[in-house]
């Protein structure tokens, strides 16, 4: 999937898409990239020099969740309902590829439950397990 994709895809858009690009999509599994750049808008306020720019933990915990919103059925639309075990290994910075990897751990009913992790050339940088809550009534009245 490229970005134009991703963008009929998932329910976010600039600059809130934190996917470039899908590598590898099945029903359980799906591979996805980001292409880290200084020019990202949260590097203008996240840290203040003398301090190199770091990704926020927040902003790489969402590309893990938009990743695993992947793994849901064409036009369903999910809600990230709880993050779990998130750990953060080390700092991503402008220039790192961050390759964000969603395994479904659990499916039932209208949840969906994930094990995501985020990489740099192959070393492990966060990993979590995501609850997406699908929710069919978005946009209509109650």
């Amino acid at each position: 999937m490229n970005v134009e994709e991703l963008k009929r895809s998932l329910p976010v858009g600039y600059p809130y898409l934190l996917i470039d690009r899908v590598e590898e999509r099945g029903e359980d599994r799906v591979v996805a990239k980001k292409c880290v750049t200084v020019n990202e808008p949260y590097f203008q306020g996240h840290f203040r020099p003398p301090y190199p720019s770091i990704m926020p933990g927040t902003m790489i915990l969402e590309g893990m969740a938009q990743t695993a919103g992947l793994l849901l059925e064409e036009g369903k639309v999910a809600f990230l309902g709880a993050v779990e075990r998130a750990r953060f290994h080390r700092p991503v910075v402008p220039g790192d590829v961050l390759l964000f990897t969603a395994q479904v751990a659990r499916r039932r009913g209208p949840v969906l439950r994930a094990e995501v992790r985020a990489e740099v050339d192959g070393k492990l940088v966060a990993e979590a397990l995501v609850t997406l809550v699908v929710r069919d009534d978005v946009g209509k009245d109650r």
